[in-house]
């Protein structure tokens, strides 16, 4: 008898305590990016968790970093990252002035890319176009294009 009430006290435990160390599980998200035309200046990369701000507002976005690039390639990581659905917007700075350069129309004068490759029609992708799902360690591939 006691064996048993120690079993269904233990099992209860592990009951109780498995939703809320799945609820603190965090994955990691690796961004290469490739394509690009020069070493010169830096790579922003922008992560969104929502639409709104996707993907030119970046005071918007859950975590941007800026990244060295070597050999016209580099990759960003983003760790501890909850499940959920995510987004990224990227650009080449080449000047190194922390923006991306737009000509007389606004259109950009400096790369860009976006997760799932995703391309616009008439402006930027949009944040459906270009989510993701991070449930596991997690990779994307974005194609810079100028």
């Amino acid at each position: 008898m006691m064996k048993r009430v120690i079993s269904i006290a233990t099992a209860l435990l592990f009951a109780a305590i498995y939703p809320i160390a799945a609820r603190g599980q965090t994955y990691k998200l690796t961004v290469n990016i490739n394509g690009l035309h020069s070493d010169n200046g830096k790579v922003m990369v922008i992560l969104f968790n929502h639409d709104d701000g996707y993907p030119v507002d970046p005071d918007k976005a859950v975590n941007k970093t800026s990244i060295n690039i070597v050999n016209e390639k580099c990759t960003a990581v983003f760790d501890s990252l909850p499940k959920g659905e995510y987004a990224v917007a990227c650009f080449h700075d080449e000047n190194n002035n922390g923006k991306l350069d737009k000509n007389f129309l606004g259109m950009p004068s400096e790369g860009v890319g976006a997760s799932n490759n995703a391309k616009g029609f008439l402006g930027p992708p949009k944040f459906k176009d270009a989510k993701f799902v991070v449930e596991t360690n997690t990779t994307q591939n974005i194609s810079i294009a100028y």
